[in-house]
């Protein structure tokens, strides 16, 4: 690793650890020249997906959305960040782990409800009226409906 001080291509490790997510390998580095240290992060190279929206427009993955979109859903309930995290981690790992590198906003949509109502019911409830555009009161005690039928 080349020093962003003087441009060394000789660098040492220092420290290396995982990160708190567990997601890659911090690393404390130290020129061997100037002496200076710096911190790299090294993380496994995943392909780039694209979701593919209603419009058939498409736009980069982002997590943060989803991770967003949960959080609004969960307010007021009692949710951790790290469970809402970890939600948002096993969905990203299974659209990695798919053989295509485009998914449908539907679909990842559906793979945040299947793992929502499992968390909590009013939660779920509250992503699926706006993921699902509820205009009218059938639609939201429709879904009620269907929610306590799968108890």
């Amino acid at each position: 690793m080349k020093c962003p001080y003087c441009g060394n291509p000789d660098t040492k490790v220092v420290d290396s650890r995982l990160t708190d997510s567990n997601d890659c390998v911090r690393r404390r580095r130290e020129c061997e020249k100037c002496g200076k240290r710096f911190t790299t992060y090294e993380r496994v190279e995943t392909k780039p997906i694209a979701v593919i929206k209603k419009d058939n427009t498409r736009e980069p993955f982002d997590r943060n959305k989803i991770l967003s979109g949960l959080i609004r859903a969960c307010i007021k309930r009692n949710i951790g960040m790290e469970k809402l995290n970890s939600l948002v981690d096993d969905i990203e790992n299974e659209i990695h782990n798919m053989q295509e590198n485009e998914i449908y906003s539907r679909e990842l949509g559906n793979l945040v409800l299947k793992r929502l109502v499992k968390l909590d019911k009013v939660a779920y409830i509250r992503f699926a009226s706006v993921y699902k555009q509820f205009d009218n009161i059938k639609q939201f005690t429709n879904e009620l409906t269907r929610l306590k039928e799968k108890k």
